[in-house]
This record gives structure tokens, sequence and C-alpha cells, in this order.
């Protein structure tokens, strides 16, 4: 079996490389290419070019990079018509992926494609899933509320569960030898997520630097630790030194940086966020948090007018609660988010039980998501070929 596969940022990676393993796990021999990672080209795959060439996010960065942007595109297109796999799955990245399964389908209606993460219709741009729909066979959902979307633009969609719900946790040991290893002690614990793209990191890292300027002199006790995504380290990096308050920024490249960034989770008080699936990971730690996201004027215009929720942030949705909070677009400024923290310090405000909830209704204790994933994706490719 040959499977063609795309990925375009961290947590694509994570999903596709759990895929990977569920469908080497049920179909062994399978072999893969495509686009990815460093997670998915563990698990076995092939990359045609570094994945971060891809993850791009807002309307003016990808304006920006359009042209090579569409020469990737038509690239990727290309290698999938030539390979003709038995399946070509795309893992999120809509703006790239959804092109790329255009001009495939086009070209070559043999193929059957799957998308892994369904659009958020839910919150903006409703219009997206029949737009999708004559070029998408399949949509395998994260969420258990997206399924009904996509099924009535007429594609087949699983819901496959979470991959957050199986990944291992910090245990309260690992933690507390975290805080001694860095000398936080019994001192209150901040964590700090800036994003994994470089344009979220260059957008947010100063209104977080600002929002420690007038955290600090409050709770001067407050320790600060950072968590750089690989992708972004550097920028961290630079941004974190011109913070108060000296934080600890984890290394990515690190040989227990996975470890480390668990115990981090685990033993942080509160967490000050990019919106993101990163809300999820932070649940799984039990970690309370408030969720702080901006875009560019353009972006916050467009997106602004379309967005049908009250709210973005995952923990909030899943759970069915506004217990989390988030400043988002304009309201992503340093002094409520400032706030928020103190009061999160404080008193969780129902945050924890919205936490388990969440987890619950992704799938904790059940089959793993990605052989879940697995599962459906074989599934329908046998039933596409009865």
């Amino acid at each position: 079996m040959r499977v063609f596969t795309i990925a375009g940022e961290p947590s694509g990676d994570r999903l596709g490389a759990a895929l990977m393993a569920g469908l080497k796990e049920l179909s062994p021999g399978v072999q893969f290419t495509g686009v990815g990672g460093p997670l998915m080209e563990g698990a076995g795959l092939h990359s045609l070019f570094p994945m971060d060439e891809i993850s791009i996010m807002g309307i003016t960065e990808i304006l920006k990079e359009y042209r090579a942007l569409k020469a990737r595109i038509r690239q990727v297109a290309e290698a999938v018509i030539a390979q003709k796999p038995d399946v070509l799955v795309t893992v999120d990245l809509p703006e790239f992926c959804l092109r790329v399964a255009k001009l495939v389908r086009a070209a070559d209606p043999s193929i059957r494609i799957c998308h892994y993460v369904a659009p958020t219709v839910w919150a903006w741009r409703p219009g997206r899933a029949a737009k999708m729909a004559p070029h998408v066979d399949q949509v395998l959902a994260l969420l258990p509320f997206e399924a009904p979307y996509m099924e009535a633009a007429g594609m087949r969609c699983d819901f496959v569960g979470h991959p957050v719900v199986t990944e291992p946790q910090a245990t309260e040991a690992e933690a507390e030898a975290f805080r001694a290893a860095h000398g936080i002690g019994s001192a209150p614990l901040l964590m700090v997520l800036p994003g994994s793209r470089r344009s979220e990191v260059g957008r947010l890292a100063p209104i977080f630097g600002e929002v420690l300027r007038l955290l600090l002199p409050r709770r001067p006790d407050l320790r600060i630790v950072l968590p750089a995504a690989r992708s972004v380290a550097p920028l961290v990096r630079e941004a974190a030194a011109t913070w108060p308050g000296k934080p600890v920024v984890l290394d990515p490249a690190a040989p227990d940086a996975a470890a480390t960034k668990r115990a981090a989770f685990t033993a942080a008080d509160v967490a000050l966020a990019a919106s993101g699936t990163v809300s999820l990971e932070l649940a799984a730690s039990d970690t309370p948090m408030v969720i702080a996201y901006d875009m560019n004027w353009l972006s916050r215009q467009i997106i602004g007018r379309m967005l049908r929720t009250d709210t973005v942030t995952l923990v909030n949705l899943v759970s069915d609660t506004r217990t989390v909070p988030e400043f988002i677009g304009t309201n992503c400024r340093p002094g409520p988010i400032a706030e928020a923290l103190l009061q999160t310090l404080a008193d969780d405000g129902g945050q924890r039980a919205a936490l388990r909830s969440t987890m619950d209704r992704l799938g904790a204790g059940g089959e793993p998501p990605g052989l879940r994933a697995a599962r459906a994706v074989l599934d329908g490719l046998a039933a596409a070929r009865a």
C-alpha cells in the first residue's frame, strides 16, 4: 500500500506521525512519501522539502509568500499524480493542502483523497465544507461536533478523537524535579507559549513581554518558563532576552526536551498561550490558562467579520463552557491579559472541571486516535473499492 501524506506545521506533524504508526500496525509494508516534519520522517516519511517552508499563517503573510507557495503546491500535486498512491492524506493546513487536493482531483479522479482535521466551519467561513467536497472524499475530525458539518456537504466524516488524550503526562515527582532543577521551588510558575509559527511569535512576543512588565511588579514571586517550539526557538530566545523576570527558555533540541516540556506543563500554575491546539495540551496536563492571539490588521478585519462563535478556545468549545479567558484581535492587550492571569492564579474559576470534561469528550481512555484514524482511512478505501 502506498500513501502520500502532507503536513505543514508541528501539530500536523504529530497527527501525521500517529496516523502513519496506525497504518503500519494495520497494514504492514505500507510505504509513505510526501511532506512532513521530524516526527513523520522518523515514522518513515521521505519529505520532498522542509515542512516549515509551507507553515505560514495569516492572509497578509500568505500573500507575501504567494509565489513560493504556489510553486510548492504545483510541485507536490505533480508528485502525487506521478506516484498515483492508493490514498492521499492531507493533514490540516487547508490553505496549502486543499489546493493540492484540487489539482490532484482534476488530474486523476481515481486517487482517493482524505483530509485529516476538519476545517473550522463551525467558527467561520461555513462555505468551506461545500467548496472542499468536490475534491475530498473523506474527512477525519478531531472534535466530536464536527462530523455533521462535513456530512451535510457530502463527504464521509469520521470522528477519530484528538491525539492529545494519549500523550504522556509528567508525574508530580517529575514536576517537582523540574522546579528544583531550575531553582523555582514552591514559587508560582507561569508558562508562556507564544506560538509555533514565525508570524505568531513575531506578533505576540512583544505583547506577552509587556504583560510580564505589568504582572511582575504585582507578583514579584512569579517565575516564568517558555517551552520553545523547534521551528521558532531562535525567535523565542531573542524575544525572551528582552523580557523581565529572567524567563527560562527550554531548548527543544536538548536530548531530554520532550520530558522536560512535559514536566514544565505539569509544574506550571497557569499558562499564557496563543490560541490553538496548545490549549488542549494544557488541558491534558490540568494547567489553567489564559488565551491571547492577534493578527495583522487585514486578517483581523476579514476574520472578525466572518467569525460565527463567541469563543475560539478549544477547551471552551469542547467542554461547552466559557471558563478559559481569551483575548483575541483588538482585545489582545497587555493590561486585560495581565489582570486575567492574576485572577486565574488566585482562582481558576472552574477551569479544572472544564479541562477534565474536555479530555473525556476527546476520547481519553479509548483507542488511540492515530489508530482510529488509520482504521477510518483503510475502511474508507475499502468501501470505495467495493
